[in-house]
């Protein structure tokens, strides 16, 4: 047992720090890494980790990240972003379409995905603009980490707590869509608040290297193969809202579908399916199952009740998952309270506190999600200065505005 807590707390020090101290080895590589040393040690047998793995969720991240993929490769993100960049509107109402679409195509696709693709375009536009690309890509960032908590579609974590909790793609939307929509005036509120009068650039005020040439080249579009891809996702959201078919499976065949290419290299788009996401939920599988079995967060669970705290109470877990996700990263907060949180009494309001815990909160620091981590990475690359203070300032009193919202929201459905 003491191994397995030592190995457990490492790896979950590498998920908030996003490396192992002292070495080069990330997030990815410590979960793998850990859950490989826990099966060498014996602290977990083979067939125990396996058995640990919940592969519906994988299984339905994969082929949902397939369909995501299949748009990028047809050049329809690079193409909507061109596009929205373009229109002959005012910087407040360009603000307010970037985050309807924004928001839109995270909640039907993977948010992570839309922002890898997605953000250079933008910082493109706003330069070739002139006009100053921390507000928009701001909203960017927390459109797409609010919007996706609409639908389980929209992130890794929403999967997790859907199989979970046994929700079905209605009852989840149902939970947390009317918040996540509601978040988006707020969001345009406050940062139309905040950057009044900042929005241009000039000659003095240009960050450094924001004039250069871009060398970021939109991927040419492909009607065909949007419209392939775009008929494909529909199809999968009718099963999953019309139909008793898994939802990994349901994913899966619509991923084949789009796999069976004449004029797409299969290679092409699985190039971009997130294959460290999938290895880093994998780890984290046998990680905590391998703590699971120790019995420890059975003791946890006991030992917070005894002082106020339960993980079944949705305020409650509200609370802990705003603080949690912000210390280890949204899926692995996830992933940690996952097995302590089954057979709720009101499975709906819990879904919803832990996904809007986590989705809100995410614009408290940069890096509170992977969306943040690409913005500033790629505002990083053309010399734009995105610091923690600037993103903070902003981004506090959108997420507390937001939490607040949440918990009023899910004191109705408690």
């Amino acid at each position: 047992m003491d191994l397995t807590l030592a190995i457990f707390l490492l790896v979950y020090v590498a998920m908030g720090v996003g490396h192992m101290p002292g070495l080069r080895l990330d997030r990815t590589g410590a979960a793998m890494v850990g859950a490989m040393l826990l099966i060498a040690t014996r602290e977990i047998s083979p067939a125990a980790a396996w058995a640990s793995v919940d592969f519906r969720v994988l299984g339905l991240l994969f082929g949902l990240m397939t369909v995501s993929a299949a748009f990028v490769v047809s050049g329809f993100y690079d193409w909507v972003a061109v596009k929205v960049g373009n229109l002959k509107v005012g910087p407040k109402g360009l603000l307010a379409i970037l985050i309807a679409v924004t928001a839109a195509m995270a909640a039907l696709l993977n948010k992570d995905v839309v922002a890898v693709a997605m953000t250079p375009i933008f910082c493109s536009v706003c330069v070739a603009r002139r006009l100053n690309p921390l507000p928009f890509l701001l909203a960017f960032c927390f459109a797409a980490n609010f919007g996706s908590a609409a639908t389980l579609l929209g992130s890794p974590q929403n999967m997790i707590v859907a199989e979970t909790l046994e929700l079905s793609f209605a009852s989840f939307m149902a939970a947390t869509a009317l918040p996540a929509v509601l978040s988006l005036p707020l969001t345009w509120i406050v940062i139309v608040l905040f950057y009044r009068g900042r929005w241009r650039l000039s000659e003095e005020t240009a960050p450094a290297g924001a004039t250069a040439p871009d060398p970021q080249t939109p991927v040419e579009f492909d009607r065909g193969e949007t419209i392939k891809t775009g008929l494909v996702t529909i199809a999968i959201l009718a099963a999953f809202l019309f139909s008793d078919l898994p939802q990994m499976l349901v994913a899966l065949m619509g991923a084949s579908v789009l796999l069976i290419s004449r004029r797409v290299s299969s290679s092409n788009m699985l190039h971009h399916v997130n294959g460290d996401l999938l290895l880093l939920l994998f780890g984290l599988f046998v990680v905590n199952g391998a703590l699971a079995a120790t019995g420890l967060p059975e003791q946890v669970l006991h030992a917070l009740r005894s002082v106020g705290l339960d993980l079944h109470n949705p305020p409650s877990m509200l609370v802990i998952m705003a603080v949690l996700s912000n210390i280890v990263g949204n899926n692995p907060s996830v992933m940690l309270v996952a097995p302590l949180i089954g057979g709720a009494h009101h499975p709906e309001a819990l879904g919803a506190a832990i996904v809007l815990g986590t989705s809100f909160s995410s614009s408290i620091v940069v890096f509170g999600s992977i969306v943040g981590i690409v913005v500033a990475e790629e505002c990083s690359k053309r010399g734009i200065t995105l610091s923690f203070g600037e993103f903070a300032r902003a981004g506090v009193p959108t997420s507390l505005l937001c939490l607040l919202m949440a918990a009023v929201w899910i004191y109705h459905l408690n």
